[in-house]
Formats: C-alpha cells, sequence, structure tokens
C-alpha cells in the first residue's frame, strides 16, 4: 500500500461497510481550523469544537460597524514574518494572496514617537537623545563610555526596541548584558556598514546581527533567545491582510465538511484504549462525546483545568512546564485621523508607561474614512499587559485614553473618540496568554516542544505552544501539519479500531 493517503478508506467486508475513523478537533484557532482542513482532505470525519461564542482563537479583527468599509483593528495577530511560508502558503490556499499590503511596524515610520527621559520624540531625530541617554545611564551604573559612537548608536537603537517590546526583566537583562559583554563585541567590529539616515546616526540593528551572529554569544541566554522576536517584529520584511486577519480564518472554517459548533465547553477528557471521550458542556447540559481520536489544540493554560484521565505523567507536567506571557491590546474609534495631520502615515510609536505601544493604520485602511479610523491605541506584553488586563474594560479604556494623550492631545477632544475596544488574553478563559520559551536554550526550546507535541495514547496535541514558532501564526499551522502527520501514521495497524485487513494468500495480514 502506498501513500498516507490510502491507509485508511470504506471497505466491504461480509456485508459490512466499516466508515472512516472520527476525529474530533477541540478549539477552532487557526490550529484547529487547519488540522480539521488537512484531515478532511485525507478523507476522515471530522468536526470541530469550540467553547467560546466565536471562531479565531487568538485572531481577532474588530470592527467597529457593520460593512466592510467599517474601521478595523486587530486585537490579536496582526501580521506576518515574510519568511513564514506556511503561512503563507495557507492564504494562499484560501485566495488571499492578492490582499498582502506591507505592514509598517516600530521604527519603520520617520514621523512616528518614541518616548525618551527627555520626553516625546520623532523617530527621524531620536538618535541624539537616545545616544546621550545611553552614555547617561552607563554614567549612572558606573560605568566609562570609551565606545566609538557607532558602538554607542548600537546600545541605544537595541535599547530603544527592546524597551518598546519585552517584558520588564527582559528589559534589565539587556542592560546587564550591554553593560558586560555586548558594547565591547560590537566595539570591536566596524559597525559604519549599518548607520542609517540622513546623518548616518542611525543602526540597522537587522543589517548588523545578520553580517556578525558572534555578537549574540554576548546576550544571555534570557536575552538571546527573546531577540529572535525582538528583529523579527522590528523588520521591514512584515505582511497584513487588507480587510483583516480573520479572513484567514473564516475561509478555513468555510472549506469544512464537517460540523464546527461553538459555545461547547470542554470540561474533560479521557483517554481510552479505544479512542476518546470528551465532556462538553452546552449551557446547562454536559455530553459525553466518544472519538476514535482527539486534537487538542487547547491552550496549556485551559487544558489543565480540565479532568484529565490517561494522561502520563511527563504530559502533565509540560502543561506546567510551558510559560504564557500575558498580552494585551486596545483599539480606539476615532473620529478622525488626526496623527496624519502630524505627518504619521502608518508604522507605530513607543509611547512607553503601560501604553508601550501604539500602531496607526496604513494610510489605504482610513481613506474616504467617513465611518473614522481605528487606532491600535496600546500594545503590551507581560507584567505591564497583566495590570491593564486586569482592569475592568472600561476603566482600561479610560486609562489608555488618558495615557496616550500626553502624547496624542488631540484626543481629549470632544468627540474624538468614538468608541474602544480591548482583548486581554492573559486573563481570558480562552487562552491564558501566548507561549513563550524566552530564557531557554535552543535544545531545551526542543525538548520542550517535542514533548509538548507528544500524543499521548489517541489524544493529539497542537496550537502554537506544540511548535517552533510561539505566538505566531505559523506555530499554529506548524504544529497542525505535524498532528495530522501524527493522527495518519498512527493508523496503519488497521485492528485498532477493529477493522479487518485482507490476507495474503500465505495468511500474513496485509
Amino acid at each position: 500500500m502506498s501513500g498516507t493517503t490510502d491507509l485508511w478508506h470504506v471497505h466491504a467486508f461480509d456485508g459490512i461497510e466499516q466508515k472512516w475513523p472520527r476525529v474530533l478537533v477541540l478549539g477552532a484557532g487557526v490550529a484547529g481550523l487547519t488540522t480539521a482542513y488537512e484531515l478532511e482532505r485525507r478523507r476522515f470525519r471530522v468536526e470541530v469544537v469550540e467553547g467560546n461564542t466565536r471562531i479565531g482563537g487568538r485572531v481577532l479583527t474588530h470592527r467597529f460597524g457593520p460593512g466592510p468599509d467599517a474601521p478595523a483593528a486587530e486585537l490579536g495577530a496582526m501580521r506576518v514574518p515574510a519568511h513564514h511560508r506556511l503561512t503563507l502558503e495557507y492564504i494562499d490556499r484560501m485566495g488571499l494572496t492578492g490582499r498582502l499590503r506591507t505592514f509598517r511596524t516600530l521604527l519603520s515610520e520617520e514621523n512616528a514617537l518614541l518616548r525618551t527621559p527627555a520626553g516625546f520624540v520623532r523617530v527621524r531625530d531620536a538618535s541624539g537623545p537616545l545616544c546621550e541617554s545611553f552614555r547617561a545611564e552607563l554614567a549612572l551604573r558606573g560605568q566609562d563610555c570609551p565606545y566609538a559612537a557607532p558602538t554607542v548608536a548600537f546600545g541605544a537603537w537595541l535599547t530603544a526596541v527592546v524597551d518598546a517590546t519585552a517584558p520588564p526583566d527582559l528589559r534589565e537583562a539587556l542592560r546587564d548584558d550591554l553593560r558586560r559583554q555586548l558594547l565591547e563585541l560590537v566595539d570591536r567590529l566596524d559597525p559604519t556598514p549599518h548607520l542609517r539616515g540622513p546623518d548616518r546616526d542611525r543602526i540597522d540593528l537587522h543589517s548588523l546581527f545578520s553580517a556578525h551572529p558572534g555578537i549574540r554569544t554576548g546576550c544571555s541566554g534570557r536575552l538571546n533567545s527573546f531577540l529572535d522576536d525582538i528583529l523579527t517584529e522590528t523588520s521591514p520584511a512584515l505582511l497584513r491582510l487588507e480587510g483583516g486577519m480573520d479572513q484567514l480564518v473564516l475561509r478555513l472554517a468555510a472549506r469544512l465538511r464537517g460540523r464546527l459548533s461553538t459555545g461547547r465547553r470542554v470540561v474533560g477528557i479521557d483517554v481510552r484504549e479505544d479512542g476518546v471521550l470528551v465532556r462538553v458542556r452546552t449551557g446547562a447540559r454536559t455530553i459525553v462525546e466518544h472519538a476514535d481520536f482527539v486534537v487538542c489544540t487547547l491552550p496549556f493554560p485551559v487544558l489543565r483545568k480540565l479532568r484529565l484521565h490517561g494522561i502520563d505523567d511527563d504530559k502533565r507536567s509540560v502543561l506546567d512546564d510551558v510559560v504564557y506571557c500575558p498580552a494585551t491590546k486596545v483599539a480606539l474609534h476615532c473620529r478622525e485621523p488626526f496623527w496624519h495631520d502630524e505627518g504619521i502615515l502608518g508604522g507605530a510609536s513607543f509611547t512607553g508607561g503601560l501604553v508601550r505601544q501604539t500602531y496607526y493604520p496604513a494610510p489605504d485602511d482610513t481613506r474616504g474614512g467617513s465611518g473614522g479610523a481605528a487606532l491600535i491605541a496600546s500594545y503590551t506584553i507581560g507584567d505591564e499587559a497583566e495590570r491593564l488586563g486586569r482592569l475592568p474594560a472600561r476603566r482600561r479604556h479610560r486609562f489608555v485614553v488618558e495615557e496616550l494623550a500626553a502624547a496624542h492631545p488631540q484626543l481629549r477632544r470632544p468627540g474624538m473618540v468614538l468608541g474602544a475596544a480591548s482583548a486581554a488574553w492573559g486573563v481570558s478563559r480562552w487562552s491564558g496568554g501566548c507561549a513563550t520559551r524566552w530564557g531557554k536554550s535552543a535544545a531545551a526550546c526542543e525538548m520542550e516542544r517535542l514533548r509538548a507535541a507528544r500524543p499521548a495514547g489517541r489524544l493529539f496535541f497542537a496550537g502554537e505552544h506544540c511548535s517552533t514558532a510561539p505566538a505566531w501564526i505559523e506555530g499554529a499551522i506548524e504544529s497542525a501539519l505535524n498532528a495530522v502527520h501524527q493522527v495518519v501514521h498512527y493508523v496503519p495497524h488497521r485492528r485498532v479500531l477493529g477493522i479487518p485487513g485482507r490476507r495474503r494468500r500465505t495468511g500474513a495480514l496485509r
């Protein structure tokens, strides 16, 4: 028998038709929908169960009003790195390639703002204040600054990027790394080819790290594992889906033939030799679903709260070992794109405080906008996200408006803010944040991934927490394909489901 897709098909033996295996997929995020889509392509009978009242998981496009032209903001995933080939492949499969546009990120807009100890400055004018602040910080820590100007620019801009994107403990780790080794390593090189800007006073961090990967030996393990995320998030090679990232989710769901139900919360999983029992609560009723196989894409903070039976000790252990980082986004519906008056045409500002990062929509997204414009006023991770996320939604929104008004006083104009929406993923009952492996060696990261993705009998696992790209859509798709492969290759032994094989003349099972 050749090819995995030939392993299962409908047989008739002694007049009895044997059906394809039934697979229950838990969770209707990108991982769950991709798993269901791929299993159905291999002719499995698939049903998707989602506890939330919507699908998409951490893909959440919020529209301020009805209709396709309503201002929209991404409260979840908002960008696709150009090297994430699996994500781009599925975007293409769903007929969405024509809607890909450039995503302008932090430091990509010259007129965006950066917060410095001296106050807010434009990105184009930030080098001087950043370098001055960096020298002052070194002096405050009792360290001389004998470094050449390009080295100081490296330290200043890397500090600015990490301050904007990292949790507080990683910001402090960076300063220790810079003081102890990193500046010395960079100073031995010639950073001049990586200087940018009219005054050649800005450093291209991506170019420098790419040309001299050895300088990463000066980073602590914790910062080194975070550095990939830093460089990816500030990369010029980022893409977005015009019209909303949820288009990928909706088109995946539309391709499914089996049942996809929402508002059905999983409360227990029992792995047995002949299949898996899943207890599902719908309203006040709890029903038990039996499936030949189950693929669980629930985040581990959600999964570890369920009643689990038939799970080995190592699997239970890894449910606790995977670390999840809180993330919170707050979007404002503004009467008009007032930031255009300041020359800001997209990109992002680092506004500091609890707000941290502010993302502006691309000009195309606000053109002809009688319905106003949507601004991602605050994007935070870590402790700031936790603090914001635990505030009641209305208080959270008011707080963000007031804090961001220090950088954009236009927000205080009567009628400027028409509405607000937010997602606090760290306190969400459906997520618990995003998986991270910061501070772990490459070997430790891979070991944790393997443990997270390892099946428990007929129970399989997918989700970005089971991938090499946690917190990205790419990771969700990668993990789904891995789980599909595991399910398909579990079934060569037909006796597992009681399906007899035809015998050769020698009597051996085929």
